[in-house]
């Protein structure tokens, strides 16, 4: 049985004579934790929207459950079973949270609009499995006490949860998830990493992860790939993947400059040490 879900192969997109993305690949398998790491610009979010259809892929294709996902057009995609959150929070702040998530099962619904006039009583069933499964994420990702706030008036960290809460409403097999941990405290992200294991555990969902905080990579991740300047750099476990030089060169500068550093650090805490 073919394990893999979501299959990228030889992928690239140029923006003018900007080449973004050169010849990236890779396979995410069903049930695991897979994530982009990469500095800035490395070509990691132009990959999402490669995948979410925002961007068509100058060459190369992807695949998604034995379908070619590049021939499909963007909005077909909720209705797949993928779905997103994005680093900037995008949700309705002027509805409560239930009513945002209640927006997330849209593609779930099958009545058409006489039916949603007279509010007819496969409306009403509808309705009702579309609030159950709203409620069933509330307690989920313990929102209870948020569920009829305004999002406009909530805190920045349960915005985030909110998002995440939309997206699993639409009952995903692949969730993206857009550097999760971005604007968090160490509490916050602590929480978003429990979450995170808790969507892949015990609702079986494949993650694919864009993300800058390496202690939550480490956490979470099954499998990680390194990305810079729109290249694959390294893919593998965490570890092996945070050890890789060529990685490491991206991120902090060469090897020799790495060991410098090191260095620097071990003196300094000597002469703290000698001084305390």
């Amino acid at each position: 049985m073919n394990d893999v879900l979501l299959s990228a192969r030889n992928l690239s997109v140029r923006f003018g004579g900007v080449l973004a993305v050169n010849n990236v690949s890779f396979d995410v398998k069903q049930g695991e934790v897979f994530t982009l790491i990469g500095p800035n610009g490395a070509g990691k979010t132009t990959v999402f929207n490669l995948i979410s259809r925002i961007y068509t892929p100058t060459t190369g294709e992807i695949d998604y459950m034995g379908a070619r996902l590049t021939d499909q057009p963007p909005h077909k995609i909720a209705a797949l079973g993928i779905a997103r959150t994005f680093q900037n929070i995008e949700l309705f702040e002027h509805a409560t949270v239930l009513h945002n998530l209640l927006i997330g099962r849209h593609t779930h619904r099958q009545t058409g609009l006489w039916r949603e006039i007279f509010f007819t009583k496969k409306t009403r069933e509808a309705e009702m499995q579309a609030r159950e499964k709203a409620e069933q994420i509330i307690d989920f990702l313990d929102l209870q006490h948020y569920r009829d706030s305004y999002v406009a008036g909530l805190p920045y960290g349960v915005r985030k949860v909110v998002e995440l809460a939309r997206a699993l409403c639409t009952e995903p097999k692949l969730l993206l998830l857009d550097e999760p941990s971005s604007g968090l405290n160490v509490e916050e992200t602590d929480d978003m990493a429990f979450w995170i294991q808790d969507i892949k555990n015990e609702l079986g969902i494949t993650v694919l992860m864009v993300e800058h905080d390496m202690t939550l990579v480490s956490k979470v991740s099954d499998r990680v790939l390194a990305m810079n300047q729109g290249e694959v750099l390294a893919m593998g476990t965490p570890r092996e993947v945070q050890n890789d030089p060529g990685v490491i060169e991206a991120y902090l500068g060469s090897v020799d400059d790495v060991s410098s550093l090191r260095r620097q650090h071990k003196a300094v805490d000597l002469h703290t040490e000698v001084r305390s």
